[in-house]
């Protein structure tokens, strides 16, 4: 059986979502993120595009560099809402579908030929997700997942695409080697030394050659350069929070030690989710007291999974709802409203010093244990947590601990 791999991408899905509010955004350079100096891009319309803006990039830079850009700060909720209708339109609409992040989806049309044209039905089911949602959004279908993503930004914006199988070579051939999926700018600068600009070239290289140079990821270069991807769809199980408790021994009123336990917890939760690709847009703090009284305070905050940002909201709500000074027996934390994505980590505030600082800290801790760098808030909390990615499966991970 041949295999058929959709990929769709909706396009500029923040600024597409702010424009189905406010119409008057519309054929306007529009930048949503951080409205501060500090604030980054996280989504950039075409026409700001066209100046040079893109995701990622600083705020203030990309209003030098387009002045008439419409800044907007953007709502977490509403992106949320707007992803889910696109999600329930194609769980009901395709046999495995497997959501990569807030705007991105793969799903396996494998077999489907047999009772109809698997590219025909896929462009069929992006005009009604464009009906039934107003939203932009692109597509491809090719053999595998690498030449269908790469297939889907060439088709945008707000088009479609189909590579035949056996044309996947010919296909990535003349394009940029940073087309490739997983080659950042780090990478491409390398290929560019070497006189590697087009995929083209890397098909021209031996795989030891590659390997050589670039170690395992040259492999994995390699093997997509040349269209070879056999890694399947995912099929998409929705995760609805990551939660951590902990049940004290003693009853305490001890302020400085809750909060370094909640500090501990938010920073463990914070790494499960950045471990996870996952970001969060609501946090429960939840609270018994030693008569067995339970009571939680939820906020919903900015798509996240910056410790700063996390553990400095978690603390406030905890010093919102502990208002009635009376022995407590547990405390925990509930990260909800959960989502993947390759945005920032934080998506309208975070810098790129910021980014590089947590993942320099996330390599230690793969490496050597989740607690093997730790914020000085949370030093004095017994361990907590794990190196397991707790987005491996189904159901929710709680993780539950006492201390003395």
């Amino acid at each position: 059986m041949e295999r058929a791999i959709l990929h769709m991408d909706l396009d500029a899905f923040f600024v597409s979502c702010e424009r189905l509010i406010n119409n008057r955004l519309n054929g306007k350079p529009v930048l949503v993120g951080g409205t501060g100096d500090r604030g980054v891009v996280s989504a950039a319309s075409y026409e700001a595009r066209a100046y040079g803006v893109h995701s990622g990039m600083a705020m203030k830079m990309a209003r030098r560099m387009c002045p008439e850009a419409i800044v907007i700060r953007g709502n977490a909720s509403t992106y949320t809402q707007y992803s889910k209708m696109v999600t329930t339109i194609l769980k009901e609409n395709v046999p495995v579908l497997e959501k990569a992040s807030v705007d991105e989806f793969y799903a396996d049309l494998s077999g489907m030929d047999r009772f109809f044209g698997t590219y025909k039905y896929a462009t069929e089911l992006r005009k009604k997700i464009i009906k039934e949602t107003g939203l932009p959004i692109s597509l491809a279908v090719a053999h595998n997942k690498v030449v269908s993503k790469v297939a889907t930004n060439e088709a945008k914006p707000n088009d479609h695409m189909k590579i035949d199988t056996g044309y996947e070579k010919e296909f990535l051939a003349p394009l940029s080697v940073q087309k490739i999926p997983m080659v950042g700018q780090k990478t491409f600068q390398k290929f560019c030394h070497l006189g590697l600009k087009r995929v083209w070239d890397i098909q021209q290289m031996p795989l030891e050659a590659m390997q050589n140079v670039f170690g395992k990821s040259g492999t994995v270069i390699w093997e997509r350069a040349n269209g070879i991807d056999n890694s399947p769809v995912i099929e998409y199980h929705e995760r609805k929070s990551i939660s951590n408790e902990r049940t004290f021994n003693r009853d305490t009123t001890d302020i400085t030690m809750l909060r370094t336990n909640l500090s501990a917890m938010a920073e463990n939760l914070a790494y499960q989710l950045r471990k996870g690709d996952k970001i969060t847009s609501c946090i429960t703090v939840k609270i018994r007291y030693a008569d067995f009284n339970t009571y939680t305070k939820q906020v919903k905050i900015p798509y996240t999974a910056s410790d700063h940002i996390l553990i400095a909201k978690t603390l406030e709500i905890f010093d919102a709802l502990y208002n009635k000074r009376l022995l407590i027996r547990l405390v925990g934390v509930r990260f909800s409203g959960l989502t993947g994505g390759n945005y920032q980590i934080s998506l309208f505030e975070d810098v790129d010093k910021t980014a590089n600082l947590y993942q320099a800290m996330d390599h230690i801790r793969n490496r050597f244990g989740s607690r093997a760098v730790l914020r000085a808030s949370g030093m004095g909390a017994k361990s907590i947590g794990s190196n397991a990615n707790p987005f491996n499966g189904e159901p929710p991970i709680v993780l539950a601990h006492r201390t003395q």
